[in-house]
């Protein structure tokens, strides 16, 4: 019973604790350069709702017919907006729903092709971090429902355009492919 008793108080401690850090407002969009990557580190599943990853997550690089182009662990392609400024994110609320940012507790670390000295992170008006890519704040698209999908390509949605990154951190900005439902349509609803 005592046993019992300390773990459910360590739960409780523990959840309020993450809760307290989630939290808390900087009102910076600085940008920290990630540690050495280490090879084992576990990858976490991808977060398209815009909710921190538990840990780290891993970058990767994955070829299609944009050529190659940076994708999380589980291979979700990952995008830049045109309309961010430096390191800072521009797209919050109904933006962000749409285009969920690529956050992360940990440090993000460097897959097969990725340069892990161009990774970073830049800490949100809510004070989540978010991954970068040379400089550039990480982004899903909410209607990539499978990996390798690229509905996002070329889209030109609240106020500005949105490009997969080859791994020098340079946006492509090749058109989707045909046959890529709703690919650079610049429409942001998830169904299209």
């Amino acid at each position: 019973m005592r046993h019992t008793a300390r773990t459910a108080a360590t739960a409780v401690a523990v959840t309020l604790l993450a809760a307290a850090v989630g939290g808390c407002s900087h009102g910076g969009g600085g940008t920290t350069p990630s540690p050495s990557a280490t090879p084992s580190a576990p990858s976490a599943s991808p977060r398209p709702s815009g909710s921190p990853a538990a840990g780290a997550v891993t970058i990767r690089v994955r070829s299609g017919p944009l050529g190659t182009f940076l994708v999380d662990g589980q291979g979700r392609t990952l995008y830049l907006f045109v309309a961010d400024k430096g390191h800072t994110s521009t797209c919050y609320g109904k933006c962000a729903k749409v285009w969920p940012p690529l956050l992360v507790t940990g440090a993000p670390q460097a897959g097969s092709g990725v340069q892990s000295a161009l990774l970073g992170t830049t800490t949100r008006r809510d004070g989540t971090k978010e991954v970068t890519y040379n400089g550039h704040p990480l982004y899903y698209f909410i209607a990539d429902r499978h990996p390798g999908d690229v509905r996002g390509q070329g889209s030109n949605d609240s106020g500005a355009k949105w490009w997969v990154l080859d791994p020098s951190g340079k946006e492509i900005t090749k058109p989707a492919p045909s046959g890529s439902p709703g690919a650079g349509t610049g429409s942001a609803s998830p169904g299209s």
